[in-house]
């Protein structure tokens, strides 16, 4: 068994170095095309298979809450950047698409933000040790099965 000072010796090196890193990155994201909170919504819709998620599957993996997403969700919709539609498989469900532009808009904020957490984040660290802090962070999720 670990002995707890680690593991809060721990926690606390890896919470204060994510919310340092993201004070640095929020500072440079382009807040003029999106916020930090439609690009999460818009990552997500972006990785599914047809770039289409149901809206249930979207509150699951988004860093926001559900009353915040149904909201973000309406506003990117009158923004032309996602559409609405009833899942064919559950009347009571929603399916979330990202339109053309809201992928092309996407893509233009990813790039900046993907160079901006290489320049804070990515160049501190070796490939293995990314590949290794990715394979931890995994591991230590508390949705991630243990053995």
């Amino acid at each position: 068994m670990v002995e707890r000072a680690i593991t809060v010796a721990a926690w606390e090196a890896l919470f204060r170095t994510q919310v340092m890193t993201m004070r640095e990155l929020s500072a440079e994201f382009p807040t003029e095309l999106m916020s930090l909170n439609e690009y999460d919504v818009l990552f997500n819709i972006s990785r599914a298979p047809g770039r289409r998620l149901r809206l249930k599957e979207l509150n699951r993996n988004s860093l926001i809450t559900q009353p915040s997403i149904s909201r973000l969700i309406d506003r990117l919709t009158a923004r032309g950047l996602v559409v609405k539609e009833p899942d064919p498989d559950d009347g009571r469900g929603t399916i979330v698409g990202i339109t053309d532009a809201g992928f092309a808009l996407f893509r233009r904020v990813a790039i900046q933000h993907m160079e901006a957490i290489h320049r804070h984040f990515g160049a501190t660290l070796t490939e293995e040790e990314l590949h290794l802090l990715g394979e931890l962070s995994a591991r230590a999720r508390p949705d991630t099965a243990r053995e």
